[in-house]
């Protein structure tokens, strides 16, 4: 099921409604776990995406604008009756507030050989029916020697309560190797806990590495028990959609280059050196800077990131 990087992301791609402040509409290809596969075809990588679209022009066209980007859609992705639709409603600030159309499902049995390294995310990770399975498949992973990513990407819209969907979100935490949550997520699924208390607890309960972002003032991660920080990239915001996808899956291609994530790495990932870490941090903050620099969830290319 996997490509050549033996690199598989499971979770939601949609059509994205995008409604601006200027009363333009456009209807474009989006999903956060899709926007992270984006990047890391964008970034070099060949990953598989296990999604669930429809047999209609909108499934069509999220296929071609995933393989575009050198993004495999999983034969198995095709079995939804329709394809699902995300409207997103622009503010002044250039955040976006959500309505959601989601049919999700993942079928039943699933290959768990020849996958280095699986991510999750946002409304695929949490969403009924399909939650246990999701899970139950990760830990399958897992236990064959995949490492795995997290993003909660939380979506109040669609997603139930947040007492409810915390218990969701720290299961697969526990399982995960590596989580990225941005502080509004935190603040909305704990309201009474410091953020930084939250993540610090998330990281004590299993992952190697959690990574919290916060928007242009940067991010901070625990590893290890220690507290690591890296300052925002000041650039002229134009929307902020996609950019925390942009900053997981550059994430996800920073560790796999420093052999920190893929089959049998945990280790890696557990050692790995402070300066490295905050370097592939850095140029995460970098990535998303150049998605927020310009309109829709459109991640930067090696050549554009790199030089």
């Amino acid at each position: 099921m996997t490509g050549n990087d033996g690199l598989l992301i499971v979770g939601e791609a949609l059509i994205d409604v995008v409604h601006r402040l200027d009363g333009t509409v456009d209807e474009v290809p989006g999903g956060s776990p899709a926007n992270v596969a984006i990047t890391l075809g964008r970034l070099g990588r060949t990953p598989d995406l296990l999604t669930w679209i429809g047999p209609d022009d909108a499934g069509e066209r999220i296929v071609k604008w995933l393989e575009s980007s050198h993004v495999n859609v999983a034969a198995a992705s095709r079995g939804a009756d329709h394809t699902s639709s995300a409207t997103a409603v622009l503010a002044q600030d250039g955040s976006a507030q959500y309505i959601f159309d989601i049919d999700w499902n993942i079928p039943d049995e699933l290959p768990l050989t020849g996958i280095g390294h699986v991510h999750i995310g946002s409304i695929a990770a949490v969403l009924e029916p399909a939650a246990d399975r999701v899970y139950e498949f990760l830990v399958a992973l897992r236990d064959a020697g995949a490492t795995v990513s997290y993003d909660p990407n939380a979506r109040p819209a669609i997603m139930e309560e947040p007492t409810i969907t915390a218990q969701k979100f720290e299961r697969l935490v526990a399982i995960s190797n590596v989580v990225k949550v941005s502080d509004e997520d935190l603040e909305w699924v704990a309201p009474n806990e410091d953020y930084e208390a939250v993540a610090r607890r998330w990281s004590e309960s299993g992952p190697e590495l959690v990574v919290v972002t916060r928007g242009g003032e940067g991010a901070l991660a625990f590893h290890n028990g220690q507290r690591l920080e890296i300052d925002g990239v000041k650039v002229d915001v134009v929307d902020t959609v996609g950019a925390g996808d942009t900053f997981m899956g550059a994430l996800i291609e920073g560790l796999l280059s420093a052999g920190a994530l893929g089959d049998g790495s945990g280790e890696k990932l557990r050692t790995i050196d402070h300066e490295a870490l905050v370097a592939v941090l850095n140029r995460c903050a970098r990535a998303a800077a150049v998605t927020v620099s310009r309109p829709g969830a459109d991640p930067p290319t090696k050549a554009e990131l790199d030089g």
